[in-house]
């Protein structure tokens, strides 16, 4: 399939892909999107709450993230576990990877405030898929080429981050059995988040269980969705 970087509103880049009309990321802020919908309204929100709940502040925070895709969403988190100096291990899944070559592209360290770790973007694209890698002192990670209907994790996370394409052109990762699939590998307290809006998103959320809330969403959005097990 066709790719091209497209610059969005925020100045930062995306991949866009032609045949789909679909981007990985807003065109209108791939920037503003991933902080607004992942670290303000997941984790954020799960620092500031949840891990009250489970009063255990030491533990390291899991987060899952369905389509890895650029890296963005992986790189701004590890950002943040650095600032916040917080442990995070990141488990990242993406069918069809983005190539090094591509991801050198993007200009996210440049759009970023990034306290001189600008070197740990590519880093993040550089290490080997199917093993865990300390990235930072703050920050593991492991990459796994797979379907989302493969995921068979079991209270493992606190977050999952759901950026999977859009229901309009992958309407089967948008299911009530993909959203199974994600309260069961979610934690007590645990939340997952996602740009979309939709009310057979929002519907085949509640089926599994969640307890899901319409939240504003980033420009070009009016809402978002974000789901917690409780």
């Amino acid at each position: 399939m066709k790719r091209e970087i497209i610059k969005t509103a925020d100045g930062s880049t995306t991949i866009h892909l032609p045949d789909w009309n679909e981007q990985y990321h807003s065109k209108h802020g791939a920037i503003q999107e991933a902080y607004h919908v992942f670290i303000t309204h997941g984790l954020q929100y799960y620092l500031d709450t949840c891990n009250t709940l489970e009063n255990n502040n030491s533990l390291p925070v899991n987060i899952l993230e369905i389509g890895l895709g650029t890296g963005l969403n992986a790189y701004i988190t590890l950002l943040e576990a650095i600032s916040n100096n917080i442990y995070i291990d990141y488990t990242g899944i993406e069918a069809y990877p983005v190539d090094l070559k591509e991801a050198a592209t993007l200009n996210y360290t440049s759009q970023l405030n990034t306290n001189g770790n600008e070197a740990l973007f590519l880093k993040l694209h550089e290490t080997s898929w199917e093993e865990k890698h300390l990235v930072h002192d703050n920050f593991a990670i492991v990459k796994k080429q797979q379907m989302f209907h493969e995921i068979n994790s079991k209270d493992t996370h606190n977050i999952i981050y759901f950026d999977a394409f859009g229901a309009r052109v992958q309407p089967e990762l948008w299911t009530v059995s993909i959203f199974e699939i994600m309260y069961n590998a979610l934690k007590t307290n645990g939340v997952l988040v996602t740009y979309a809006a939709k009310g057979s998103v929002r519907r085949a959320m509640q089926a599994v269980g969640f307890t899901v809330e319409r939240l504003p969403g980033p420009p070009g959005k009016r809402e978002m969705l974000r789901g917690s097990k409780l």
